[in-house]
């Protein structure tokens, strides 16, 4: 894979000292809206309402949100107490998502290590913490993007030149990170080498794929087409999809993963098929406390969302009968059997996951 860097012009965060905007991707494709975050409340609130989210941004967001709560409390009485609530506060905004548990640990980390120092050094402190943070998620994004583009053309094989269909599920791109993307970021150096077709899967009931998936293709210039969920499947057992890759929110230590409901049956089609299915995310999703998919908490959202066609815009439509009510796990978890590939920007796991995770994790 040649050594480019790779580009694009979705940018979903601005941040610094004293200062943190996020595109709020609940109006997208609509409108590209800004929200300006004063507090670490309001990065709780936009992770919450899913304005800012994908498991690497939403870390990259907290660790930014608790370097500007410093800053805010940093003349205040209790500084120690009151970041800290501020810190529980952002680390329970939403379950499923490891990232963002471990943005807030490393955050507190680094506030805690500076505990004698002055107030003005330990904000300087945290703001070099959330820069490195997110410095480390790009980086992490281009080195992943180019593992698993190799990976996939030695699967794939035949005329390097020929057509590559690749099919994802939710959004795992520039649009959930800070760099390139995990998933995405794997489709976007692949396109710089060869022609790629991608099939988004809508992902009811926000429409990430449809909404998101496909915006930041179509803006980089990359063939998309927007998939009924329910068509994915078939389109697989047709044999018109090269490879399935999808994101993750947290990955256990045997290699079960979790990511957003659907997947599940994606790989299940994929395995019944003979077509590779892969993962695509940074070490920050692997979670080597947690022994397997049946301890990954799995956040349940309101079922109005599934009732409500576009429920956080201006109009919502409701799409069912009055009274009937509605379950939405957000999540669901593939066991590590069905995953093919996992890439991270260490390497790439085969299986026997939980052999390969620990190598990668182990790695400098």
């Amino acid at each position: 894979m040649k050594s480019t860097p790779l580009g694009t012009r979705v940018v979903p965060i601005s941040a610094g000292p004293g200062r943190l905007r996020l595109l709020d991707q609940r109006r997208l494709p609509r409108e590209e809206t800004w929200i300006d975050c004063l507090t670490a409340d309001d990065a709780v609130e936009a992770i919450r309402s899913l304005a800012v989210r994908g498991a690497p941004l939403i870390g990259v967001a907290a660790a930014w949100g608790l370097a500007l709560e410093a800053r805010r409390l940093a003349r205040n009485a209790g500084f120690d107490a009151s970041w800290e609530e501020a810190a529980s506060r952002l680390a329970a905004a939403r379950p499923t998502a490891v990232n963002l548990a471990a943005a807030v640990e490393r955050m507190r980390n680094a506030f805690r290590a500076a505990a004698g120092e002055t107030r003005a050094a330990r904000v300087a402190v945290l703001e070099a913490e959330a820069e490195r943070f997110e410095a480390e998620d790009r980086d992490a994004c281009e080195a992943m993007a180019r593992h698993g583009a190799d990976w996939l053309a030695q699967r794939l094989g035949g005329d390097p030149d020929s057509p590559v269909t690749l099919l994802t599920h939710c959004n795992a791109g520039a649009l959930a990170t800070a760099g390139v993307g995990t998933a995405l970021g794997v489709v976007r150096a692949l396109a710089a080498e060869r022609p790629v077709t991608v099939f988004a899967d809508e992902t009811r009931p926000f429409w990430q794929g449809a909404r998101l998936t496909a915006w930041e293709l179509a803006k980089d210039g990359i063939d998309v087409t927007i998939l009924p969920d329910v068509a994915a499947a078939s389109l697989i057992a047709s044999g018109r999809v090269s490879a399935a890759i999808v994101g993750a929110d947290r990955i256990a230590a045997n290699g079960d993963v979790a990511n957003k409901v659907g997947t599940y049956g994606v790989a299940l089609a994929c395995r019944a098929h003979g077509v590779p299915f892969v993962v695509a995310a940074p070490r920050t999703t692997l979670d080597p406390a947690c022994p397997s998919g049946a301890q990954i908490p799995i956040e349940w959202r309101d079922g109005a969302e599934v009732l409500l066609l576009d429920p956080s815009g201006d109009s919502p439509l409701s799409v069912a009968p009055a009274g009937v009510p509605a379950l939405y796990p957000a999540f669901d978890v593939t066991p590590a059997a069905l995953v093919d590939a996992i890439v991270t920007e260490a390497g790439v796991s085969v299986s026997p996951h939980a052999e390969g995770l620990a190598r990668l994790l182990a790695l400098p």
